[in-house]
């Protein structure tokens, strides 16, 4: 059975591709808290990342699968004082990204020591291609950079069987998403994705499961995009 490491996985995105991965494989999800088959690890933190690896590759013995979810979507306006611009900034590259690397680079170094294949699945965003709100340079850089970093890791790796793709969702219905809508009216934002309304968890889901466990692998490099045409590449 194929085991997996899904970070992000309590709410969301994270917990449907929990939920679409099982029982076809064994997961090991990480959310802030602990639960059951969820290591708590705040990837806020610059030691969690190899923390909650090495707690992930103690319950399962191998990792087949990293599927790097877990992310912030937090305001960082270009007025806030300096140091709280900085330190949003920060804050939102070390969970989206920073960690997001920390994990790919485990990954890769315990496919290699064993001589396996291996696959990684990034959740990135539409904002990696056509950039965010003014308040969110941030997170659309972030995102960018995970594309890159998918891109990059499929081209160094590919001869090794080890394989690496990106999603791209547009808005989701998740919490998250809810609250931004809102908050730059949603109807306008609506207008805005030809297919009249936004992502189900459960379509971004599946795309996770199938990348995990079934793309062939010349598809490696691959970024799907989730958008309802929102954006078109």
């Amino acid at each position: 059975m194929t085991n997996i490491l899904l970070t992000g996985a309590s709410r969301g995105i994270g917990a449907a591709i929990h939920d679409a991965l099982r029982p076809a494989a064994r997961v090991i999800g990480q959310a802030t808290r602990n639960a059951d088959d969820i290591i708590g690890a705040d990837l806020d933190h610059a030691a969690a990342a190899a923390t909650l690896w090495a707690a992930a590759l103690d319950r399962l013995g191998t990792i087949d699968v990293l599927i790097n979810n877990a992310g912030v979507f937090e305001a960082n306006p270009i007025d806030a004082d300096d140091p709280d611009w900085i330190a949003g900034w920060e804050r939102t590259m070390r969970i989206n990204l920073t960690a997001s690397a920390e994990l790919c680079r485990r990954a890769i170094k315990h496919w290699q020591a064993r001589g396996v294949a291996g696959r990684i699945v990034n959740v990135a965003s539409r904002a990696a291609y056509r950039g965010d709100s003014p308040a969110h340079w941030h997170y659309a850089a972030s995102k960018a950079g995970m594309v890159a970093m998918t891109k990059t890791i499929a081209r160094g790796y590919a001869g090794q069987g080890i394989l690496a793709f990106a999603i791209c969702p547009g808005f989701t219905m998740t919490g998250m998403a809810e609250d931004y809508l809102a908050s730059r009216g949603g109807d306008k934002l609506l207008a805005d994705i030809p297919l009249g309304r936004v992502a189900m968890p459960n379509e971004v889901a599946e795309m996770a499961r199938w990348l995990a466990l079934d793309a062939p692998a010349s598809m490696t490099g691959a970024v799907l995009d989730v958008n309802g045409a929102s954006y078109v590449r």
